[in-house]
């Protein structure tokens, strides 16, 4: 985790509005409307009351009941608000929003029907926003003028917030008398009309004096022939950032000359030079540019800053890489690519188009790219329904976190990624290539064990698309995927995912498949490792496993591949859970099944976890006498072998196995127990003790079983063998009178 720790710890700040958030209900009261009030409100510094608006927003804590808090505005001072994308109505927005005085407001994308009209109904009718306000976006909403027409006396629209200097319309339903009413604004400098419908520019002339930046991005409905869309723009003395991108890559048009936009090429390289003071041009997107063009443009201007050609096929010009100072989109190299990532992530086209470029790029990723990883995760948030953006990232996130490039990255941009991988599979189920891109993804021992996410909605995740998909590559994947997720769930977690009997059938399915066919693959043994993990102190998915004949496979498996140890400990792994469920051990009551365990507790030519596993289920069959339903002498057999065999094996050199609990243990070591049942359960216990003390140490102190341990040493019916053993534990976790340390105890599970 030593890259968590170089990432260093949240800014307190951040950590203390991340808690407020968590217990937001309980720092609050209900009004009569059904909205929040803070039950004792502080006053905040002023940057706070903002940050707390903007993290509630960011983390989808933000709606008509939660945004009441913000109705104290003595005490929560908003300047600078963010209710983007969260279902707020006009109501709200006007009694918690509205008094506070304003300087920034982005009110963009929000679900519901608030309408752009609304937002400035409401700021108008504040004295203070009247004067303040001076930043406002309201992109993707509708404006909706009409259902204020009928308010008597309410004079609305731009012109009412005269300090505005940047106003954010793109993805309305502009049109060109809201345009007009907009450039009439005595201060604005900032104007983003992108993707409306607006047919006419000539407005602008209204703010030629101020508008120094202009986004004309998409505006598919402009009826302005070029020499009028020149005229206009080159009087606008004081612009100095211009965006005339386009997303629509597949022009019809077929201009000789080469060029196709007559208004670019006056643009470009007109003379006189139109807007000789721009710092910053965007034409992406605009497919019919050249490279002569382009070079143009550049030595025609010194000052040039920026500029935009992705998808123009021109970027590759070499004058560009003499400018050091010159920020350039496109697809030459990935300079140019970050920079396209960084500056297009609201526009879907141009993040999925630099996307593709990046994929290109990168055929072998030879060093981790933190910060390319960072953009590509911010596209696949900004775009959650777009499948080809999120098909190509997600290509993408697998080639920046492959190989062994996932260890140098930090670990909560793996998380992010993590989740991003996980909603991308959540919204496109059906589509093979994005589960495999994700898949391919997750499958990294590193990500699955080390990184923390939700691992519990992750394997419901990728259960249920193993369900309806049989491609073996991707079946392979997932349970592997699934294999690791199970046995890092907490007892709790795998109990729920257990509780689902549609899951036991899934990897049980698998499993007979597997053994049909008599195949051994990697497939076979990560299902009978999730299924062995799934019904680790799980009754309830124990009991699903006997309602779905698993037991019948599972002999059946034990039959088939009796030369194959590794499937064998993990099949006896499994039916050693179920021996320790006391209401199921009458179904392992079988003879043929105890006799054939009990050969393989015998057999000389299996691994020692072999001979450990069979052990257990005979151990813990045979150390309930009143529940044994078989013959008497086949029990007195299972006990003596279990003794002779136990003290003849030796312990593993690698970890076979790992506890989270030796609560089933405990009824073995009783004084009552049969010696052979006790030298099972305490060669276990001294075998992870061995491997590793501290962790043992304190789970043995934490169960009580220390002196449970003592009491079975100082019996004096204890067989040496026995005690032996168990004061060899107790030298180990309880030295040299049982003191040991606090360290974390929690249950691992059987190792696969």
């Amino acid at each position: 985790m030593a890259h968590l720790e170089a990432e260093g710890p949240g800014a307190l700040t951040d950590l203390c509005l991340a808690q407020v958030c968590r217990g937001l209900h309980s720092l609050c009261r209900r009004l009569a409307d059904g909205s929040l009030c803070l039950r004792w409100a502080p006053l905040l510094p002023q940057e706070m009351a903002d940050q707390l608006l903007h993290k509630m927003a960011a983390e989808g804590l933000l709606d008509d009941k939660t945004v009441g808090i913000f109705r104290c505005s003595e005490q929560l001072r908003l300047r600078r608000a963010c209710i983007r994308s969260c279902p707020v109505s006009a109501e709200a927005f006007c009694l918690a929003i509205c008094p506070h005085r304003l300087q920034e407001l982005d009110a963009s994308h929000v679900p519901g029907g608030l309408t752009g009209a609304q937002v400035l109904s409401g700021l108008a009718s504040s004295p203070e926003c009247r004067a303040s306000l001076q930043k406002l976006n309201l992109g993707g909403l509708r404006m909706d003028w009409e259902s204020l027409a009928g308010v008597e006396g309410l004079q609305v629209g731009f012109c009412s917030l005269q300090g505005l200097r940047t106003l954010h319309l793109a993805h309305t339903d502009l049109s060109d008398p809201g345009l007009e009413d907009a450039c009439s604004l005595p201060q604005l400098e900032s104007l983003d009309i992108s993707c409306t419908p607006v047919t006419e520019l000539s407005a602008l002339l209204g703010c030629r004096s101020t508008l120094r930046w202009l986004s004309a991005h998409g505006l598919r409905q402009l009826d302005m022939t070029p020499a009028r869309l020149i005229s206009v723009l080159s009087q606008l003395q004081e612009l100095r950032h211009l965006d005339l991108s386009d997303n629509c890559y597949s022009s019809a048009d077929s201009d000789e000359g080469g060029e196709g936009d007559e208004t670019l090429r006056h643009l470009l390289v007109g003379s006189p030079p139109v807007l000789p003071a721009l710092v910053s041009l965007d034409v992406s997107g605009r497919r019919k540019i050249s490279e002569a063009t382009v070079r143009a443009f550049v030595e025609a201007r010194d000052g040039l800053l920026f500029l935009g050609l992705l998808a123009t096929g021109a970027s590759a010009c070499d004058i560009l890489s003499t400018r050091e100072n010159l920020k350039v989109t496109g697809e030459a190299n990935e300079v140019q690519i970050c920079e396209a990532l960084g500056r297009y992530g609201e526009r879907e086209c141009f993040t999925r188009e630099a996307l593709v470029q990046l994929y290109n790029l990168t055929t072998d990723v030879d060093k981790p790219r933190p910060h390319i990883l960072k953009l590509v995760l911010e596209g696949m948030r900004s775009h959650p329904e777009s499948l080809q953006l999120q098909l190509v990232a997600s290509a993408c996130v697998f080639k920046l976190t492959g190989q062994d490039l996932a260890e140098a990255l930090p670990v909560r941009l793996l998380s992010a990624a993590v989740t991003q991988l996980l909603e991308a599979m959540r919204s496109f189920p059906s589509h093979p290539q994005v589960q495999k891109n994700c898949l391919l993804a997750l499958c990294s021992d590193y990500i699955l064990q080390d990184v923390p996410f939700d691992r519990y909605e992750a394997a419901k995740l990728v259960m249920n698309w193993l369900s309806s998909h049989e491609d073996p590559i991707l079946q392979r994947m997932a349970v592997a995927v699934i294999s690791i997720l199970v046995a890092k769930l907490s007892t709790e977690e795998t109990a729920q995912l257990g509780a689902d009997i549609f899951i036991m059938k899934q990897l049980l399915g698998i499993v007979q498949q597997k053994a049909m066919a008599g195949v051994v693959d990697s497939t076979l043994k990560f299902a009978l490792s999730a299924l062995w993990n799934l019904t680790d102190e799980t009754p309830t998915a124990s009991r699903h496993f006997i309602q779905c004949q698993g037991l019948e496979l599972y002999e059946e498996v034990l039959e088939s591949y009796h030369t194959e140890s590794t499937v064998q400990q993990k099949v006896l792994g499994l039916l050693n859970n179920l021996a320790e469920v006391e209401e199921l051990q009458a179904e392992l009551m079988e003879e043929d099944l105890l006799e054939h365990i009990l050969s393989l507790l015998q057999d000389p030519q299996v691994q020692v976890g072999v001979h450990y596993f069979a052990g257990g289920i005979l151990a813990q069959l045979a150390s309930r006498e009143q529940t044994w339903t078989l013959d008497d002498e086949l029990r007195n057999t299972i006990l003596e072998r279990l003794h002779t065999s136990i003290v003849s094996w030796t312990p593993p050199e690698r970890e076979m196995v790992s506890y989270r609990s030796f609560r089933p243990f405990y009824p073995l070591l009783q004084t009552c127990q049969p010696p052979g049942v006790q030298l099972w359960a305490v060669w276990a216990m001294q075998l992870v003790c061995r491997q590793n003390a501290a962790y043992y140490s304190s789970l043995l102190h934490r169960e009580g079983a220390v002196e449970l341990l003592r009491k079975l040493s100082s019996h004096p019916g204890t067989h040496h063998d026995v005690k032996g053993i168990t004061d060899t534990i107790l030298g180990i976790v309880d030295p040299p009178r049982h003191h040991a340390g606090d360290t974390e105890a929690g249950r691992a599970r059987g190792t696969s």
